[in-house]
């Protein structure tokens, strides 16, 4: 049995929350350059131009690329074989989340009650999904997910009759909806089967694959293709501004469902898709 200490994850979930703020993903800044080398449109491009140059910008001189700094969302694989000395695995995450955003200078932006709407003040609690898994290894995955983004998401209960052409409706209705109030180009998560829950899971977990990765099977990635060029012809355009930009990728996460049922979960992500990840 591996011991890992409850400082050691506190200390590494606040620099995961650092940053994840300051040091936007290779991935996504080698996507806005791709694209500024497509888009047709010359207000597009000079958005696209922006959002490169705010990237480096927050990360020479560590400060956030955005003001809402996000909800922490952390997806973590638990080896079966370790075990968290000092405290538990939940605590020490919030504690860690605590730590980044008040050393790092991060808005708080977590209320304790949806309705008296009172701010916790350490941006706490977060969002935590455990996953066991094989093995002695701790691997940690954040995200700060913004709140524009997250409210242009959506989840529907299809009929299994609605087929392949309902689940696509809806994606591309749950992007042309949201047009420039998720803050585009975005990087679209989708979820498909599971049940109410899981399914939402899924799109958000989607969200944490690189831009560029496809899903393994192979009618799913050419399915992330197809809907990925449909929406860049709606003509919303980085931030709502026209253009042939709008999303910089799809990624689909499917699991098994009940024969009476086809859950589909759209979870949009901003331009700023801000995800990080430590192995211990």
């Amino acid at each position: 049995m591996r011991k890992i200490s409850y400082q050691i994850i506190v200390d590494k979930v606040s620099e995961l929350c650092i940053n994840a703020n300051y040091e936007l993903g290779q991935d996504v800044v080698n996507a806005f350059k791709e694209a500024v080398k497509i888009e047709r449109s010359e207000i597009g491009r000079d958005v696209l131009n922006q959002l490169i140059a705010n990237a480096e910008i927050a990360a020479s001189e560590r400060v956030p690329m955005c003001q809402d700094t996000g909800v922490a969302v952390f997806i973590v694989e638990v080896g079966q074989d370790i075990h968290i000395e000092g405290g538990t695995l939940n605590d020490a995450i919030n504690e860690g989340v605590k730590k980044g955003y008040l050393e790092g200078y991060l808005r708080n932006s977590i209320v304790s009650h949806p309705l008296e709407r009172k701010n916790t003040g350490d941006n706490t609690p977060a969002i935590i999904h455990i996953e066991f898994v094989p093995g002695n290894q701790l691997k940690i995955m954040m995200t700060a997910k913004g709140g524009g983004a997250e409210n242009m998401s959506r989840m529907k209960m299809l009929k299994p009759s609605d087929g392949i052409e309902g689940v696509k409706d809806f994606i591309i209705e749950t992007v042309r909806n949201a047009g420039p109030n998720a803050c585009p180009p975005l990087v679209v998560g989708v979820g498909i089967g599971g049940n109410f829950e899981y399914c939402s899971y899924l799109a958000k977990k989607a969200l944490f694959r690189e831009v560029g990765k496809r899903s393994k099977p192979p009618e799913i990635s050419a399915l992330e293709v197809e809907l990925l060029e449909e929406m860049n012809q709606l003509g919303i355009g980085p931030q709502g501004y026209g253009g042939s930009t709008t999303a910089l990728d799809v990624k689909i996460e499917i699991a098994a469902c009940h024969i009476a049922a086809l859950p589909v979960a759209v979870n949009l992500n901003c331009h700023a898709s801000r995800h990080k990840e430590a192995v211990l």
